[in-house]
């Protein structure tokens, strides 16, 4: 729910003053934060061309100003901008100190294919605006997320539960908005993992799996490589991963194998063995 524009400064001071403690006098460059989360700062004004940033990424602007070129499309973002920047679009970006406080600062999480809810891609074509419209719920979001992500993560495991549903939490509310489009536009390579994920004892096809995500078979064959992936092997170490997951949990190695689509305890352990340098049996016997 988004509120009334004149609100908007309100809203922007109390999101500012909540993030007061990840501000850092005179410091330049990345000061990491905790886990995906960082400080990005510049004491002079600051141009980077042709930025391509591997993942997505959702940032605060603390202090100065940040422009972001997309051909000859610019966005201005103040101090209390809430901004989405998207993996794999180059962008030229002009960072510009703050003449109140002599620097430019932004709080920075990085968006991992594996943070996202399990959310449909949003509908809608075209290059949406990068700067999020506040509302209460989006400002209270950003600040329990950078609260509990910048935790220790040595706290246990009760710690990092509460950081993945922060963060999930901040993520569902973007993605009803135009700049989140960007945190849910997977790569072919994601799309492909996460729809074999779904069941991996299914004897997928690379022409199965590319009709079921509307695109021909040499179509997607074609995306993956342009992206340094290949199909069989996308598949293969979505297979493995799981299959190491339910060893860790207590199953045997060939129930592991037959979950995860193999029929073949040979065919199995030799791809066990070539991800994980060894065979499934033996990390069965020490886990």
């Amino acid at each position: 729910m988004t509120e009334h524009p004149a609100q908007a400064p309100l809203l922007a001071a109390r999101l500012l003053a909540g993030l007061g403690r990840f501000r850092a006098a005179e410091a330049s460059g990345v000061l990491p934060q905790g886990r995906g989360l960082f400080s990005y700062c510049a004491l002079r004004r600051e141009r980077l061309l042709a930025v391509d940033l591997p993942l997505p990424l959702v940032g605060v602007v603390l202090a100065g100003r940040k422009e972001v070129w997309r051909g000859d499309t610019v966005e201005a973002f103040e101090a209390g901008t809430l901004f989405v920047l998207p993996a794999r679009v180059p962008m030229d970006v002009l960072n510009l100190p703050g003449e109140r406080r002599g620097s430019y600062q932004s709080l920075i999480v990085e968006v991992r294919p594996e943070d996202l809810p399990d959310l449909e891609a949003p509908t809608g074509s075209g290059a949406a605006a990068l700067s999020v419209r506040l509302s209460e719920g989006l400002v209270d979001a950003v600040l329990r997320a950078a609260a509990d992500l910048a935790t220790d993560p040595t706290h246990g495991p009760a710690r990092t539960a509460v950081r993945s549903a922060r963060l999930t939490e901040l993520l569902a509310l973007l993605h009803s908005v135009p700049a989140g489009r960007a945190l849910f536009d997977r790569s072919v390579a994601e799309r492909v993992a996460r729809l074999v994920r779904g069941d991996l004892a299914r004897g997928w096809s690379a022409a199965e799996v590319a009709r079921d995500l509307g695109l021909s078979e040499s179509t997607m064959r074609r995306r993956l490589a342009a992206e340094g992936a290949r199909f069989a092997l996308i598949l293969r170490g979505e297979r493995m991963q799981a299959a190491a997951r339910r060893i860790a949990a207590g199953d045997g190695s060939q129930a592991a194998g037959l979950a995860v689509g193999y029929a073949s305890r040979a065919h199995f352990a030799r791809h066990y063995r070539a991800a994980f340098g060894a065979s499934p049996a033996a990390r069965s016997a020490s886990s």
